[in-house]
């Protein structure tokens, strides 16, 4: 087995780097935020495709690691080594494990220690865990749900006492659901998850959860309770009001395993012995909200002396389905920041509202105290109208209505369960007594991904801009790349998921939350490798297979690989990356793409007509043939990163077909395109589509057309992305700063200026003078426009990745200055740590200050200079006329 025991080389690597260095004064490194797949501590992780990381401070400039020792040992086997290995290699990033086979559901300890360039040796990092997560085998838990047929609105409850007779030395629960749960064990959560098991493509697989109870099981009786919710299994999703799309029945497969201090171990599972009732939640939708009747309240139900009444029935057993059951590869739903009411007020019709302040998406939590029976209805919308009254017209058929029915007596306090709201107003109905600031808290709720991304400048309207982008990523990210969190629709979008993938990955570590989603992609794409326009896909089988959007399938993988180096997505996604391009081709007559559906440059820009008879419709077919050859493209670089010489050289040769194809059907012999906008010369040298010859005249072209709309963008969701990225690469940064710094409609400031805290789904959502663009479509939190936050990090503070050096491991820092900014800064979080990058302009001079993680190099380069200087770990100051 590959490293598994030391060989004679390997001792000799040990004493010739792991030895202590003589005379050397340099500080030891200190290795942190070691990483399994790019999770700390795991706890259901797929042997295959098992990979390492660990960051390295420390103090002197220019340090690299030399080699690494790494050592992984099974708990279950008092610490018996599986892999031991030594490397001299910089490699600290996504190293593959090469140990024994792993044994499933079983926790495993590991630490590495590194030698860097200077001679100098870490200590041994402090110990860190992973588990490995269960085999259909390793599942002795049945289905249950509760007797007759699901028809029932309200929540129910399901609890299994069990007696602990013995001293515990771990405990492991594995749950999954039809539906959302809520696990209980003893009278308390088992865990600050929400919304769980997620949302994925239940047909073909649902995700288990792994909670470790260490310490939370005693001797004598105990109980595991759970509730449940409709959530996206059973609840309302999509336009058209269905319902019960997955399956008309919720129901929970639950598995407690027990190990006691004499070796011995138990396994408690859901079966037939489990009882169940109704509960308090008598209905919850995710677009509709929830009505809790405290009235209802079983106290105690979940505590182990609790007395099960006539009302408690024996569970019903449901029989396995098709889907597999999968270990969590994304981070979970948790509760984040909180706000507090910065205004109550009457609105001129007399409501009672409040105002959060913020754009956010999850609830409210309520206090109250007031006779029994008194109903408190919560109701959510994101702005008020000219008016100043409440408005949900936007919000089409969903009810975002929160109700609490209190039980009477002593105050009572209401958060909902299974149902989230996308809001910053919210009108109060029904409350007994006045509303005060500290009997309301709004909660914001969105995947746990950790911040990576900071940004600031001297432009307070910029910095709320990026203020608007981060939320509208909080907001859309809630366990899939939502659309919008607040209408009937909050599904997961392709077409905005890939717009804003790049972004999404400077703010964020989005690594395993798309990692998670493109298992999804992968699994709904249809047999012949169309891509549905939303996954998890709960459309129609027709609704596939948009240009731009269907190219998620591309697109975020290879967006993911070069931002965390990730080599696995791509081995991951390799095969349905192919069948898009496959379907593509397949389309396809003498290489061109021009037919089926498409929604083109959604939402772009329309001007009023009547002075000179033009608009900014690019040719849809144009749009497709563009991001056909991008996505091939892709795909040839993908074999390359993956050992697939022959098949990257087909694919490059079918991408200069498709290029040569795009000039002969939609350029003119002297380079002007057939849709003469914004969207159609973006994409065109975006992609590289043109020759070589005619490329600056089409830049000319687009800088033209931008000027002639008095410096105003007309891009829609698929132009916008790459306008100033395509500015800036052919010279005319200044044109992109007009862009960016625009105040007017349309363009990004313009919301700001109108007091947005997200990013609105039209440039235009509220009109200057104060009405709502169309109702069915206005959206105030709606993060593809956001997109323009990756210029930013890489133009303004000059924050570069380089494609040859995926993850950051080589870089370059060139900021270029504009829009009388005269200061900015930015901090990255990567996979090997923290890049900074901050410059000022003062007295005629640029001043630049960065920071470089070791076992990195970058190129720095200052403004108005072709010149760079390369650098590797530390601190450093540059300064130049300007």
């Amino acid at each position: 087995m590959r490293n598994h025991f030391i060989s004679v080389f390997s001792l000799l690597f040990f004493f010739s780097v792991f030895a202590p260095a003589a005379a050397v004064q340099a500080q030891k490194p200190d290795i942190y935020d070691l990483t399994v797949n790019q999770l700390t501590n795991p706890l259901s992780v797929d042997p295959q495709g098992l990979t390492f990381s660990w960051k390295i401070r420390a103090q002197q400039k220019n340090t690299r690691q030399a080699g690494y020792e790494i050592r992984v040992s099974s708990t279950a086997t008092s610490g018996k080594e599986v892999w031991h290995a030594l490397r001299t290699s910089e490699q600290s990033v996504r190293i593959p494990y090469g140990g024994l086979p792993l044994t499933s559901k079983t926790r495993y300890r590991w630490q590495v220690r590194v030698k860097d360039n200077h001679g100098q040796q870490s200590a041994w990092s402090a110990p860190q865990h992973f588990r490995t997560g269960l085999q259909p085998q390793d599942w002795t838990a049945k289905w249950i749900t509760v007797p007759g047929a699901d028809t029932a609105a309200a929540s129910p409850l399901l609890r299994q006492v069990f007696v602990v007779k013995k001293n515990v030395r771990a405990a492991t629960a594995y749950i999954t659901a039809k539906g959302l749960y809520e696990a209980r064990l003893n009278g308390s959560r088992v865990s600050d998850h929400y919304f769980a098991p997620g949302w994925t493509s239940y047909k073909n697989h649902i995700q288990y959860q792994v909670y470790p109870l260490d310490g939370q099981i005693r001797k004598g009786n105990n109980v595991l309770a759970l509730v449940l919710g409709n959530g996206w299994y059973k609840g309302r999703i999509g336009f058209s009001h269905q319902s019960k799309f997955y399956g008309d029945t919720r129901a929970v497969r639950a598995q407690l395993e027990i190990e006691y201090t004499d070796g011995s171990s138990e396994v408690i599972t859901s079966n037939e012995n489990w009882k169940t009732t109704d509960g308090p939640i008598r209905s919850s939708d995710m677009y509709d909200g929830e009505t809790y009747d405290a009235r209802q309240e079983l106290a105690g139900w979940d505590r182990p002396d609790f007395n099960e009444s006539d009302r408690w029935k024996p569970v019903r057993i449901l029989p396995e389905g098709p889907e597999r059951l999968v270990g969590m590869s994304g981070p979970p739903v948790r509760k984040h920041e909180t706000f507090k009411p910065v205004k109550i007020f009457k609105t001129p019709l007399g409501e009672n509202v409040i105002d959060f302040g913020q754009n956010l998406v999850g609830w409210v939590t309520v206090r109250a105290r007031g006779a029994a029976g008194t109903k408190i209805t919560l109701s959510h919308a994101e702005v008020l109208d000219k008016a100043g009254n409440f408005y949900i017209t936007n919000l089409r058929s969903a009810k975002q209505q929160n109700h609490y029915i209190l039980k009477g007596g002593e105050a009572e306090s209401f958060e909902p369960h299974f149902t989230f709201q996308g809001f910053r107003y919210v009108k109060v109905e029904g409350y007994p007594g006045t509303l005060r600031p500290e009997d309301f808290t709004a909660v914001a709720l969105y995947s746990d991904m950790r911040p990576t991304g900071k940004f600031t400048t001297s432009n307070t309207l910029l910095n709320q801009l990026q203020h608007n982008i981060q939320w509208g990523q909080k907001g859309n990210f809630v366990d899939v790349p939502t659309d919008c969190p607040q209408r009937d629709e909050r599904l997961g979008w392709t077409g905005d998921a890939q717009a804003f993938a790049s972004t999404a990955a400077y703010n964020m570590d989005v690594s395993g939350f798309f990692n998670k989603w493109m298992k999804d992609v992968a699994a709904d794409q249809h047999a012949n490798g169309s891509v549905p326009f939303v996954i998890p896909n709960v459309l129609n089988a027709g609704d596939a297979g948009a240009t731009g959007w269907a190219d998620a399938a591309t697109i975020i993988p290879w967006t993911m690989y070069l931002t965390y180096g990730d080599k696995q997505i791509l081995a991951s996604q390799y095969t349905s990356m192919k069948k898009w391009v496959d379907y593509m081709v397949s389309q396809s007559v003498d290489n061109l793409w021009a037919k089926g559906f498409h929604f083109g440059d959604w939402l772009f820009y329309r001007p009023n007509d009547d002075n000179d008879g033009r608009a900014a419709v690019t040719d849809k077919y144009m749009i497709a043939q563009t991001f056909y050859a991008n996505s091939v493209q892709i795909l040839a670089n993908t074999a390359e990163v993956l050992g697939k010489p022959e098949e990257a050289a087909r694919y490059r040769d079918l991408l200069q077909k498709i290029k040569s194809a795009f000039v002969e059907e939609y350029m003119t012999p002297k380079g002007k395109l057939v849709s003469d906008t914004q969207t159609a010369y973006v994409l065109a040298l975006q992609f590289d589509m043109l020759p070589e010859a005619f490329r600056a005249q089409a830049a000319k072209r687009l800088v033209d057309n931008v000027q002639s709309y008095g410096n105003h963008l007309t891009t829609g969701f698929l132009g916008t992305p790459y306008l100033c990225h395509v500015l800036s690469r052919f010279g005319y940064q200044n044109t992109a700063y007009d862009l960016l710094m625009q105040e007017s409609y349309p363009s990004w400031l313009y919301p700001v200026k109108m007091g947005a805290t997200t990013i609105w789904e039209r440039w235009d959502g509220i009109k200057p003078d104060g009405s709502f663009q169309t109702a069915d479509m206005n959206s105030f939190n709606h993060y593809a426009y956001g997109a323009i936050g990756d210029w930013m990090y890489k133009n303004i503070a000059g924050i570069r990745l380089l494609e040859a050096s995926p993850g950051y491991k080589t870089f370059e820092i060139s900021p270029r200055p504009g829009g009388k900014l005269t200061n900015a800064a930015a901090e990255l979080e990567t996979v090997y740590g923290p890049i900074k990058s901050s410059w000022t302009i003062v007295d005629g001079k640029f001043r630049l200050d960065v920071s470089i993680p070791v076992n990195t190099t970058a190129s720095i380069r200052l403004p108005g200079s072709d010149k760079t200087e390369k650098v590797g770990s530390g601190s450093y100051h540059f300064e130049c006329a300007y």
